[in-house]
């Protein structure tokens, strides 16, 4: 009997070693080049999502002028729809078009890292921007705030996203995984920003002076969106092809995310609850830099604060309504930090001379301790 070389494995007839080692290195090579594309179509599908989003700010902007919305009206609720619009359509997709066991851990992980990023990397983010500017000596090291705003903005979060963990947790246990449950307490939380919206917009300085960027659309055609059928027309051809966009974002999203986590081996809900909300949420975020510069903290402040509001309503709602809402301890640890963060946050404002760069960098500081445990205890 003939022994085979272990150094020299077996060929079929006709093929020598060397054609099936340069075989390998083509596989190898073909391989990485299949998850570079992947990566590279993720971004692209991003990249779709944040421009639709900005078109469609734009539009919604020029439609409340038209239905002659108050300034505070437009920003605070047609605004943020736009906004928010990335954030609420990708796990509205993965749980509707994903695949059934990867789009509901995609949407999940998308519906829980948006808040959880903004009360502590948004905070992170904007403690360095306070603190550079104090360097600078260009503003006060506190933020300077409306104390009622701020501390309403708080509570509502808090108590959205305290029901957002008593559901997770009560799903942990198999006797407590009732769909009504889930249901009343998703109800409760779209009440709730009914609410917050109306002492939004009943609290708000009416601002006078409303206008808007030119309309995009207005750009490759001769028409005033101000005035006529033709101009409100356009607004809303623009909406509507912003929306188209941001869903056809949103769906490729999805996808590669799946693609992504099973090349990689990572859980597809820790994925997105990563890449989702740094994606969509936090470039938008980057405007609470420019007006934390410029001591406009009342803006920079609310721009964070609402937008953790929306998120712990709207697309928690969503998640407890079509999805079993059973989520992983890690991340309902990431529910116990954005929670903490929030509390050190509202005791600053309520307790102390307000909030400091160091309230704001040290809240941010929880992300990172996040990062540390989902990396040593894993997703499990």
């Amino acid at each position: 009997m003939q022994s085979v070389s272990s150094t020299n494995p077996p060929t079929a007839p006709g093929y020598s070693s060397e054609s099936f080692k340069y075989g390998a290195a083509i596989g190898v090579a073909g391989a990485r080049a299949l998850h570079l594309s992947i990566v590279l179509i993720l971004i692209a599908a991003l990249a779709v999502i944040l421009l639709s989003c900005e078109i469609f700010t734009n539009g919604v902007e020029w439609l409340g002028l038209r239905l002659g919305l108050a300034e505070t009206a437009t920003g605070s609720v047609l605004a943020a729809v736009g906004t928010a619009m990335p954030e609420t359509v990708i796990p509205l997709i993965a749980i509707f078009l994903g695949t059934e066991a990867q789009g509901e851990e995609i949407g999940e992980g998308a519906i829980l890292g948006a808040p959880f990023m903004l009360g502590t990397l948004a905070m992170f983010i904007g403690g360095i921007a306070v603190w550079y500017g104090y360097s600078r000596g260009k503003r006060k090291p506190h933020l300077k705030l409306r104390k009622d705003h701020a501390e309403r903005d708080m509570k509502f979060f808090m108590l959205a996203y305290s029901l957002a963990l008593l559901t997770g947790i009560m799903g942990l246990n198999e006797d407590f995984r009732i769909a009504h449950v889930n249901t009343a307490v998703a109800m409760v939380l779209l009440l709730a920003y009914g609410f917050y919206i109306h002492r939004t917009l009943k609290d708000e300085e009416t601002e006078k002076g409303n206008s808007c960027p030119a309309l995009y659309v207005c750009k490759i055609c001769d028409i005033n969106p101000a005035k006529g059928r033709y101009g409100l027309t356009l607004i809303i051809l623009q909406v509507i092809a912003a929306l188209i966009g941001i869903i056809a974002g949103a769906k490729i999203f999805v996808t590669e995310v799946e693609e992504v986590s099973l090349a990689v081996g990572v859980s597809p809900m820790i994925l997105a609850f990563l890449i989702a909300p740094i994606a969509t949420e936090l470039p938008e975020k980057f405007n609470s830099v420019l007006w934390y510069l410029r001591s406009k903290d009342t803006l920079g402040f609310g721009n964070i604060t609402g937008a953790m509001v929306f998120q712990s309503c709207i697309p928690v709602s969503i998640g407890l309504l079509f999805t079993s809402w059973i989520l992983e301890p890690i991340n309902i640890v990431s529910i116990v930090i954005a929670l903490l963060s929030s509390a050190w946050l509202f005791f600053a404002i309520r307790h102390n001379k307000g909030i400091s760069y160091k309230v704001m960098l040290a809240s941010g500081s929880l992300y990172v301790v996040y990062l540390v445990l989902l990396f040593v205890i894993g997703a499990d």
